[in-house]
C-alpha cells in the first residue's frame, strides 16, 4: 500500500499544511512535520476524529467522504524507419470514497482493517487498469504514426514513378523529334506490332469460320440461321393465334437493338499462341566498306550464330568481332535472302558536310588582310625580323634560339593589317613549312646575306611553288660586314627566283632586324602584292579556317590555334575539326587577351573542343550540333579503322622481315610534346634515321604531360619516353621511380636526334677490323735444325712485331695464315723490327717459304659502328 506525505495529503484535500498537522495531533496521530509519511491507519483515525467532531458540532451525520488524487507520468516511444522518438504523457486519476457505517460503534477493528485492505486492492486494480489504458493509447498513437509514415512513403514512391514516367515520355517525344534513327526504329516497332495484331486477328477469324456449321445445299452461307430464326418466329406466332405478318425483303419484324456504349474497359483474350509469318521479311541492308560480323547480323535482324553458320557453309571462317570486306558482306546478305545496298564511308560524310557547311555562294564578300608566311633556313633571322615588326622579343624566348613552333600574329601597321605566320627552319619541321605554305597568301622568303641559299631555303621555295603562293624575298643581315647581296641574288637566280632589278618578277628587299633598315620597304612590297591578289572573303557567314597548332594545357584542356579564312568566328559557336567538335567557350588573341569574335585572316586560340585536333585540319562552324556530333563520330571511327589496319599490316611486315632476315634489333620510343606540330616533326625525323640492323619504332606520339598510363605503356613495350618541352606529373614521377622506365627530357630537337643516333649506334655494337701493321719481303731462305725454314726478310712497309699474327702471300694470294714463331735480328731475338731493316722470321708449323714471298703482319681492332648524321 502506498504512503504519502502530510504535504501531499494536504494538497489533495485542499487544506493548509499547518491546519492538517493540528488535526492529526488532535486525532492522536504522532505526525509533527510536513514531510512525515501518513499511513492508511492514520487517515482512518483522522477520519474518525473529524466525523465525531462534525457530528458533535453540527449534529448532522455525513453519509460519505470522497478523496481524489491525480498523477501524471511520461512514456517515451521509439520511432520506426528513422522517425524521431515521441513522448506520450499519461495521467492517472485516483478517487477514494469513505462511506459512513450504519453502526460504527458495533464494528470490529479487524473487520474495519479488512475493508480498508479490500478498498486498497480495488484502488491498485484501478491504477493497473488506468496504466494499461494509457499504454494502449500510446500504442495506438505509435501505430497511427507508422501508418502515416507508410502512406507518406507510398505517396513519395507514386510521385517518383509518375515523374519517371513523365520524364520517359518527354525523352521519348524528344528523341522522336530529334533523332531520326530512334524515330525510324520506333516506327518499325509499331509497324511490327500492328502487323502481328493483324495476323492474329486473321488467324482468329479463320478459326471461327472453320468452327461454324456448314449450311444446307442451295442455301447461301449465313442464310440458314436467319431462315431458322424466321421459321421459329412464325411457329411461335401461330401457336399464339397471331396471323402471319408479311414484311418487305431485308426487313425484320423486330426493332434493332441499340448498341451498347463502350464502357472503357479493354477486353483481353487469354490466348497464348505464336503465329508464324505468312511470308519471309526481306530487308534492304546497307553494307559499308568494312563491317563486323555482329553488326551485319544486327542489321539483318538475325542471330550472329546463324550468320556464322552461313559463312562457314560458304567457306568463310570468321568470329563475331571480325571485320568483313564489302564484297563478302554483300554475298552473305544475299545468301540470307536480303537485298544488299553498297555504301561508301564518304557518302554519309559528304552528306553531313553538305548539311554542315551550307550554301555560302550568295554571301557578299569584302576585302580581307593578307596572310603572310615567313620561311627560310634555320638561323637566318626570320623570327628576329618578325620581332622588329611586332616590337617584341619572341626570339629570346625560344629554346636554343631557334623556332620550334609555328606562330601566328596579326600586326596593325600604318598601311593596314597583316597576319604573319612564323615557321621553323630546321629540317625536321618540313611538314610545318608545307602547312604554312598551303594556307598562306604570300610567302616571304628569308635569306641571310652572309650565308646565302641553304637546303631549307630551297625546300621553302619548293613548298611555295607547290602551293602557288607568290614570293617576296627578304635578304636579312645586310648590316653585317660580310654581307654579299649580289651573291645571294645569283644563288636565287639558280633556283629560278629572279629579282625585279635583274629582269624578273620577284620583289627582293634588303632588311636588317637589328637596325630596322628596309622593314618599311618590305611591308610596302607585301601590301602591293596583296592588292594584286585582290583578297576577299565573306564576313557575315559561318566561319571556316585551319588549325595552325594544338595542345592540351592543364586547367584549360584542349587549346587550338585557328586561322579564320572566311566568315566570323564568335564565342559560343559550335565548331568541328577532324574527329573533334565542341562549343567555343573562350577565345584569345596572340597576346593572350580574351576576344569575343574574330574575322577573316585573324588567328585566335579557342577552348572547348573535345580533343586536340591535328595541325592542318579544317575548322568549320556548324549550325546543327547534332550533325556535328554525328560527323565527328564517323570520322573518329574511320580513323580508328585506318590505325588498326596500319598496325596489323605493320605487324605482318615485321613477322615476314624476321622470317627472312632473322631477328632485327629495335629501339622503341614514345614521344610526348607540348604541341601537335612538334610531336609530328620529331616522329618523322626519328623514323628517318638510317640503319639496316636497328629499327627505330615510334610507338606513339602525343601532346601534354607524361602521365602514369604512358609510363605503364612504356614499361610493357620496353620503350624510352621522350618528353619535348613537357614533364611528368606527380603520379608518373613516382611510377618512374618504382619501375625504372627511361625518360628523357629535351627542349631542342637537335639533342633528341643526336641522342637517338648514339643509342642506335650502341645497339649496332662493334665490328672487328683488320689493320695491316707491316710487310716484309723474303730475300733468302735458311734451314735450321731446331726451327725449320727461316726466312731472311727485309721490312719494306710498317713494322713487324712478334706478338701479332701473320699471313704468307705468294703472287698477292694468301697461302698460309699463322703465328710468327721467332723474330731475330742477326743472332738476337727482338720484339719489333721497323721498315728498312733486315731480319729473320720463323713461321710456326710452316716450312714452304720461298724467295719472293711476302709476310704480312696484321692486328685485329674492334671499331664501334655508327650511323649517318643525315636524317
Amino acid at each position: 500500500m502506498s504512503t504519502v506525505t502530510v504535504q501531499d495529503f494536504a494538497k489533495e484535500l485542499g487544506r493548509p499544511v499547518d491546519e492538517l498537522l493540528s488535526q492529526f495531533k488532535e486525532a492522536g496521530v504522532a505526525v509533527t512535520k510536513a514531510d512525515a509519511s501518513v499511513t492508511a491507519e492514520d487517515k482512518v483515525a483522522l477520519l474518525s476524529y473529524l466525523q465525531q467532531k462534525t457530528r458533535s458540532t453540527s449534529g448532522a451525520e455525513p453519509r460519505r467522504i470522497t478523496l481524489k488524487r491525480r498523477e501524471t507520468t511520461e512514456l517515451k516511444l521509439g520511432g520506426s524507419r528513422g522517425a524521431p522518438a515521441k513522448t506520450v504523457s499519461i495521467e492517472v486519476r485516483k478517487k477514494r470514497t469513505y462511506v459512513k457505517r450504519e453502526e460504527p460503534e458495533a464494528q470490529d477493528p479487524e473487520a474495519l482493517r479488512e475493508a480498508e485492505e479490500a478498498a486498497a486492492r480495488a484502488e491498485a486494480e484501478r491504477e493497473l487498469a488506468a496504466r494499461a489504458a494509457a499504454e494502449a493509447e500510446a500504442r495506438r498513437h505509435q501505430e497511427e504514426a507508422e501508418r502515416k509514415l507508410k502512406e507518406e512513403e507510398a505517396e513519395r514512391q507514386r510521385t517518383e514513378a509518375e515523374a519517371a514516367a513523365k520524364h520517359a515520355e518527354q525523352e521519348h517525344t524528344r528523341l522522336l523529334q530529334e533523332d531520326p534513327l530512334y524515330r525510324a526504329k520506333w516506327e518499325a516497332e509499331q509497324a511490327r506490332v500492328r502487323a502481328s495484331e493483324n495476323v492474329r486477328r486473321a488467324a482468329e477469324a479463320a478459326r471461327t469460320m472453320a468452327a461454324a456449321p456448314t449450311p444446307p445445299p442451295g442455301v447461301a452461307p449465313g442464310a440458314a440461321p436467319a431462315a431458322a430464326k424466321r421459321a421459329g418466329g412464325r411457329d411461335r406466332g401461330a401457336a399464339k393465334g397471331r396471323s402471319e405478318l408479311h414484311l418487305a425483303e431485308g426487313k425484320s419484324g423486330r426493332r434493332e437493338r441499340k448498341t451498347k456504349k463502350p464502357s472503357g474497359r479493354v477486353r483481353v483474350e487469354n490466348v497464348h499462341v505464336f503465329e508464324k509469318p505468312v511470308a519471309p521479311i526481306v530487308r534492304e541492308v546497307e553494307v559499308p566498306e568494312a563491317i563486323t560480323v555482329g553488326e551485319l547480323a544486327n542489321r539483318m535482324a538475325v542471330k550472329a550464330t546463324e550468320l556464322i553458320k552461313v559463312m562457314m557453309r560458304n567457306g568463310v571462317m570468321a568470329t563475331i568481332n571480325q571485320t568483313l570486306d564489302q564484297d563478302t558482306a554483300a554475298l552473305m546478305v544475299e545468301e540470307l535472302g536480303h537485298k544488299a545496298r553498297m555504301v561508301k564511308a564518304s557518302d554519309a560524310e559528304d552528306k553531313l558536310e553538305q548539311a554542315v557547311s551550307g550554301e555560302q555562294a550568295d554571301v557578299e564578300t569584302e576585302p580581307r588582310p593578307p596572310v603572310v608566311t615567313i620561311m627560310g633556313h634555320v638561323d637566318h633571322g626570320k623570327t628576329s625580323l618578325l620581332d622588329y615588326i611586332r616590337k617584341t622579343k619572341v626570339a629570346a624566348g625560344e629554346a636554343g634560339g631557334i623556332t620550334q613552333h609555328i606562330g601566328a600574329y596579326h600586326v596593325e601597321t600604318d598601311k593596314g593589317i597583316v597576319t604573319f605566320l612564323d615557321t621553323p627552319g630546321h629540317a625536321a619541321f618540313t611538314r610545318m613549312r608545307a602547312r604554312g605554305a598551303q594556307i598562306t597568301d604570300i610567302v616571304v622568303l628569308v635569306v641571310a646575306a652572309d650565308d646565302g641559299v641553304m637546303p631549307q631555303t630551297r625546300e621553302a621555295i619548293q613548298h611555295a611553288k607547290a602551293a602557288g603562293a607568290p614570293i617576296v624575298v627578304a635578304i636579312t643581315k645586310v648590316d653585317k660586314p660580310e654581307a654579299d647581296i649580289d651573291r645571294v641574288k645569283t644563288e636565287l637566280t639558280k633556283e629560278e627566283i629572279v629579282p625585279e632589278d635583274w629582269g624578273g618578277d620577284i620583289q627582293v628587299v634588303g632588311v636588317s632586324a637589328f637596325s630596322g633598315e628596309g622593314v618599311d620597304a618590305l611591308l610596302d612590297a607585301i601590301l602591293v602584292q596583296a592588292e594584286i591578289l585582290e583578297l576577299k572573303a565573306p564576313i557575315e557567314a559561318l566561319a571556316r579556317g585551319n588549325i595552325l597548332e594544338s595542345s592540351i594545357e592543364k586547367g584549360r584542356g584542349p587549346v587550338a590555334t585557328v586561322l579564320v579564312r572566311a566568315g566570323t568566328l564568335k564565342q559560343g559557336d559550335v565548331v568541328l575539326s577532324g574527329p573533334h567538335f565542341g562549343r567555343v567557350r573562350a577565345m584569345f588573341d596572340e597576346a593572350g587577351k580574351p576576344v569575343k569574335q574574330a574575322g577573316p585572316s585573324i588567328p585566335v586560340q579557342i577552348l572547348g573542343l573535345s580533343g586536340a585536333p591535328d595541325a592542318g585540319d579544317d575548322v568549320v562552324v556548324v549550325a546543327d550540333e547534332r550533325s556535328a556530333r554525328e560527323l565527328a563520330q564517323l570520322r573518329e571511327q574511320k580513323l580508328r579503322e585506318q590505325k588498326l589496319a596500319q598496325s596489323q599490316a605493320l605487324r605482318m611486315d615485321q613477322v615476314f622481315a624476321k622470317m627472312g632476315e632473322g631477328e632485327v634489333k629495335q629501339l622503341n620510343l614514345m614521344i610526348k610534346a607540348d604541341v601537335q606540330g612538334s610531336a609530328e616533326a620529331i616522329a618523322d625525323a626519328l623514323r628517318k634515321i638510317p640503319s639496316e640492323e636497328v629499327k627505330v619504332n615510334v610507338l606513339s606520339s602525343g601532346i601534354g604531360g607524361i602521365s602514369e598510363s604512358d609510363v605503364d605503356l612504356a614499361l610493357a613495350s620496353k620503350a624510352t619516353i621522350i618528353g619535348f618541352s613537357v614533364r611528368a606529373d606527380a603520379g608518373a614521377r613516382k611510377r618512374i621511380q618504382d619501375t625504372g622506365v627511361d625518360v628523357r627530357y629535351y627542349s631542342i630537337i637537335y639533342d633528341i636526334l643526336d641522342d637517338v643516333r648514339d643509342a642506335v649506334a650502341g645497339l649496332l655494337g662493334t665490328e672487328t677490323r683488320e689493320q695491316i701493321v707491316g710487310i716484309a719481303q723474303v730475300r733468302d731462305v735458311f734451314r735450321s735444325s731446331k726451327l725449320g725454314a727461316i726466312a731472311g726478310c727485309l721490312v719494306i712497309e710498317g713494322s713487324v712485331q712478334k706478338s701479332l699474327p701473320i699471313r704468307v702471300l705468294r703472287n698477292q694470294t694468301v697461302i698460309y695464315e699463322g703465328v710468327l714463331e721467332s723474330l731475330r735480328r742477326f743472332k738476337d731475338d727482338v720484339a719489333k723490327v721497323e721498315a728498312g731493316t733486315e731480319c729473320g722470321i720463323g713461321v710456326k708449323d710452316y716450312n714452304d717459304v720461298k724467295v719472293g714471298d711476302q709476310i704480312e703482319c696484321f692486328q685485329r681492332v674492334e671499331v664501334r659502328r655508327t650511323v649517318s648524321a643525315a636524317a
